[in-house]
């Protein structure tokens, strides 16, 4: 990925936070793992928001039901078993 230098203005107290927090050694590298958390947080969001508003098509909804589920559910204790995991 091509880098270029770009002059901003920021609160350096803020940056100075974000480099202490990401244990980055540069407000550059703090700069760009926020950018990077900002892209993917946001096109989370739009791919949530995109499902919310498009109903399953009936195809997506026998595609669901193919196939038997029902060995996927047992009676096993999973959380007694790793009760000490836990602790």
């Amino acid at each position: 990925m091509a880098r270029e230098k770009a002059t901003i203005t920021l609160d350096r107290g803020k940056a100075a936070a974000a480099r202490a927090l990401l244990g980055v050694g540069s407000t550059s590298e703090a700069i760009d793992v926020a950018l990077d958390q900002l892209i993917h947080a946001e096109r989370l969001r739009a791919d949530i928001a995109a499902y919310q508003r498009t109903p399953p098509t009936q195809d997506e909804v026998a595609l669901a039901s193919f196939g038997d589920a029902g060995g996927i559910g047992d009676d096993t204790d999973w959380e007694a078993l790793y009760a000490n995991d836990l602790s």
